[in-house]
């Protein structure tokens, strides 16, 4: 028996400076994420950061699905917000490219999971604010930025308790009310995009998750602030995050997921 095409799922990437006699500029992501949706039955495609929409529109074409990944700090000039001293390392190619697949895919509801960084993005790439720095900016804020260091956190440590809002996609896909979670970030949502709706809390009320409010019955739109790919060896309902992502991604390549007619290649 023939087996069913896996979908193919576009991972954006990030720019690594030039390192002057040794390397040339390059674009580089975590492997991680790459295996981790692997063993979810996807089939990656690494995305260049192109300053070319046509050809960055031919390669969203042959995606099912967009991961957006974790990483630096998004620009504040990608919401209309002056830059504070607050703000870390930025990427501005990284931003203009996943706005772009960001707001294409949603236009044409094409399935995206988003993590961390990329959970932010995709609020930004619809209208959405952040938090320059959660600790100085967010009224009572707890700590969030456990990055990991020799001898102190880990990737896998669990941190913080989320609260899951109820019968919203995260719900459905977790099956549960609550989960702990690895916690690696120092920026966060502050004004959420119009067309998403919150599904997840931190204890200081802070945005954990987001999915959109208008999405059908069996469209995928998740993005959540922690890492999962970290912890989906460990915890089963991470990987479930992924496997949720996936048969989204190939129920679209079969063609029972609906589709719009693709919008036109767009520059910035």
């Amino acid at each position: 028996m023939r087996r069913a095409p896996r979908p193919v799922i576009g991972v954006t990437t990030q720019t690594l400076e030039e390192i002057p006699d040794e390397l040339p500029r390059c674009w580089i992501m975590s492997q991680r994420y790459v295996s981790t949706l692997t063993a979810s039955g996807a089939v990656p495609w690494i995305v260049p950061l192109l300053d070319d929409p046509e050809t960055l529109r031919a390669i969203y074409d042959r995606l099912d699905g967009i991961f957006l990944p974790g990483g630096v700090d998004i620009d504040p000039s990608s919401y209309n917000e002056t830059r504070t001293s607050a703000c870390g390392r930025v990427d501005p190619d990284r931003d203009k490219t996943e706005i772009m697949l960001a707001e294409w895919a949603m236009h044409d509801r094409k399935p995206i999971l988003a993590v961390c960084r990329g959970a932010q993005l995709l609020s930004v790439a619809v209208g959405g604010t952040l938090y320059q720095d959660v600790g100085s900016e967010h009224p009572g804020a707890i700590k969030h930025d456990y990055f990991p260091k020799a001898g102190a956190n880990t990737r896998q440590d669990l941190v913080h308790p989320v609260t899951i809002v109820a019968n919203t996609q995260l719900s459905r896909v977790l099956g549960t009310d609550t989960v702990l979670v690895n916690s690696m970030h120092h920026q966060g949502i502050k004004r959420l995009a119009p067309t998403l709706v919150a599904n997840a809390f931190a204890p200081d009320g802070l945005i954990e998750g987001v999915e959109s409010a208008e999405s059908a019955e069996d469209d995928f739109v998740l993005g959540v602030q922690w890492h999962p790919e970290d912890l989906a060896d460990s915890e089963p309902k991470m990987r479930k995050l992924f496997d949720a992502f996936i048969e989204a991604a190939a129920a679209r390549r079969r063609g029972s997921r609906p589709h719009r007619t693709p919008t036109a290649a767009r520059g910035s």
